[in-house]
């Protein structure tokens, strides 16, 4: 993914203030809720019986900071997102994920962060955040062909 001197300031200066576990549990809870076929990948974290259930359950919670830490260290190498080859094969071979939910999954990420960034998180922002995340997506999604 190529982006801007612009768009990677644009990025760093969210990121650089992101609260992982809390953006990270809001946006998988998110992503549970409102795609609820995906609760599916998720059969092993107990209760995610309701909107509630789902926000604070420990390990939605703990899963989604891990997926967020892991898209931190990849907006810090857009330029070379190959490493991210044995993830990919992973999600494909071993848990079968629809590589829709890691696009469904950035978009819902984004929406987190323009929840908690407010005014900061203005159209410029965002596109750079979906252009990266878009890269992310499409990185992780490369087992599936």
């Amino acid at each position: 993914v190529h982006l801007t001197d612009q768009e990677i300031k644009y990025i760093n200066a969210i990121w650089s203030k992101v609260d992982y576990k809390q953006v990270g549990g809001e946006a998988l809870a998110r992503l549970l809720i409102v795609y609820p076929w995906t609760q599916r990948y998720f059969s092993t974290f107990g209760n995610l019986a309701s909107a509630d259930a789902i926000s604070h359950n420990s390990k939605v919670i703990a899963h989604g900071e891990k997926v967020l830490r892991s898209i931190g260290e990849a907006l810090k190498h857009l330029d070379n997102l190959k490493g991210y080859a044995k993830l990919s094969q992973y999600h494909s071979e071993k848990l079968h994920v629809d590589p829709a939910n890691f696009v469904r999954f950035g978009g819902v990420v984004v929406i987190v962060l323009a929840h908690h960034f407010h005014e900061e998180f203005t159209p410029e922002v965002q596109a750079a955040f979906e252009k990266a995340f878009g890269g992310v997506a499409d990185a992780v999604g490369k087992g599936y062909h």
